[in-house]
């Protein structure tokens, strides 16, 4: 199966460089190029591509308005996105993965993990720069509240034990070995736990637990 990306950048040279690292792998094809925010939106909309990689700083719109246009909440059909930048500030890092994206990767962070990430992505996975990952965790654990201790969590023990392996970063692979279930009921879990939680994929699923302090400034 192919995989079909939209790449939106506002340098030339830049989408050149990202159509050429995504082109030389068998399965993935890129089918389309925006100058700006308002074209990203618009080739999307239309070509509706498997993944759409989107910088943050571009005219008209930026990346994080372009993530919310495509996959933020209230879009009835929503695209995978994933954020490829150079900047890793806080704010932009927090404002793409709470607009939708399903992955925010640096421009120098080498070409395996870009694809990894659009793979990711195409899989209903998510992947977050290990640069950032981190820095990010710690960030949203010092500085968001802890949810009132009265209110119960909707979660079982287990569908918690998912929840944090996500905020972590696993994949489902890894998931399941980390607590010796199987492939599927991993993804059983994960398909209760978003609609227990109202959020749509695992992105949301990890800023959930950030915003709750399940996990503590521990990742890979």
């Amino acid at each position: 199966m192919t995989i079909t990306v939209l790449i939106a950048d506002d340098q030339a040279m830049i989408r050149h460089g990202l159509r050429l690292i995504l082109e030389d792998q068998d399965d993935i094809t890129v089918v389309g190029e925006a100058r700006d925010g308002a074209e990203a939106v618009e080739l999307a909309r239309r070509l509706r591509p498997d993944v759409c990689l989107v910088d943050i700083r571009m005219p008209r719109l930026d990346g994080i308005e372009v993530t919310r246009a495509l996959a933020g909440p209230g879009v009835p059909d929503p695209l995978r996105v994933v954020v490829v930048t150079t900047f890793d500030l806080d704010e932009y890092v927090y404002g793409a993965l709470r607009g939708g994206a399903a992955g925010f990767v640096l421009k120098d962070a080498g070409p395996a993990l870009l694809v990894e990430a659009v793979r990711a992505a195409h899989n209903g996975e998510a992947l977050v720069s290990p640069s950032v990952t981190l820095r990010l965790l710690r960030h949203l654990h010092r500085t968001t509240e802890p949810a009132p201790r009265a209110r119960k969590s909707p979660l079982s023990a287990r569908e918690l034990d998912v929840v944090r392996a996500v905020a972590r970063g696993r994949t489902n692979q890894e998931i399941g070995a980390e607590l010796f279930i199987s492939l599927s009921t991993v993804k059983s879990h994960l398909s209760g736990i978003q609609t227990k939680l109202g959020v749509r994929n695992r992105t949301e699923i990890a800023v959930w637990a950030w915003e709750n302090r399940l996990v503590d400034g521990a990742t890979r």
